[in-house]
């Protein structure tokens, strides 16, 4: 079960984040919430940061630095190649999902179209059930 743990959220669509945000209020509000908007940003936040996210979440399209060679640069970086990823974005293609789980993804979630299935998701992550396998909700 995560108490007091801090998730991370790579994504370029800012109502994403409030819809995340929300979510993970409603599920446990004393989880914190890192945001960044793109790949550089997530990595550059993540060169300084004094403690590590549990879990990723990360999203394939994005400007500047997209979601397949972030997942890329996390997991050829020493200190950074055991945070597990999760893949969140708008995609079902079975090639992204193949190609993120070679990669090291933990999990791929097409982003659910209501939001009580993204509180099942992150109730269930908080819980600690296993992310073990790529799935799609």
């Amino acid at each position: 079960m995560l108490q007091n743990q801090l998730l991370f959220l790579v994504d370029d669509d800012l109502d994403d984040h409030e819809i995340f945000k929300s979510a993970l209020e409603k599920v446990d509000s004393a989880i914190q919430l890192l945001a960044a908007t793109n790949g550089l940003e997530a990595l550059t936040m993540l060169s300084i940061a004094n403690k590590l996210p549990d879990y990723i979440f990360v999203d394939l399209n994005m400007p500047r630095m997209g979601g397949l060679q972030f997942l890329k640069e996390i997991k050829q970086t020493h200190h950074l190649k055991d945070v597990p990823v999760i893949i969140y974005t708008t995609s079902s293609n079975p090639v992204d999902i193949l190609r993120t789980k070679e990669l090291g993804a933990v999990t791929f979630i097409t982003k659910p179209s209501r939001f009580s299935e993204l509180c099942s998701f992150l109730r269930s992550l908080i819980n600690g059930q296993s992310t073990a396998t790529i799935q799609t909700l």
